[in-house]
């Protein structure tokens, strides 16, 4: 393959790599926290995950939204409003 259709084939890659944060209001401490960027992260392999315990959020690259608020129910807590 040229050069030309490595680059391409890299941008439409990171074009579809997609990031989204949920609410979670019951993650109350850096215990919750840890509980959900561990199934997520053991869940979507690669994917960037950041849990916020002050604000209750948890934003999430390389994910799409269904999964992510799927993960987080599996792992006891409970995914309000979301945005991509």
């Amino acid at each position: 393959m040229c050069q030309a259709h490595q680059t391409h084939d890299h941008e439409v890659a990171s074009a579809a790599v997609s990031g989204v944060s949920v609410r979670v209001e019951d993650m109350t401490c850096g215990h919750c926290a840890g509980t959900i960027k561990s199934a997520i992260e053991s869940s979507i392999p690669g994917a960037k995950v950041n849990a916020n315990p002050e604000a209750r959020l948890v934003s999430v690259e390389g994910a799409d939204l269904a999964r992510v608020r799927e993960i987080i129910a599996q792992a006891g807590y409970t995914p309000d409003a979301a945005h991509a």
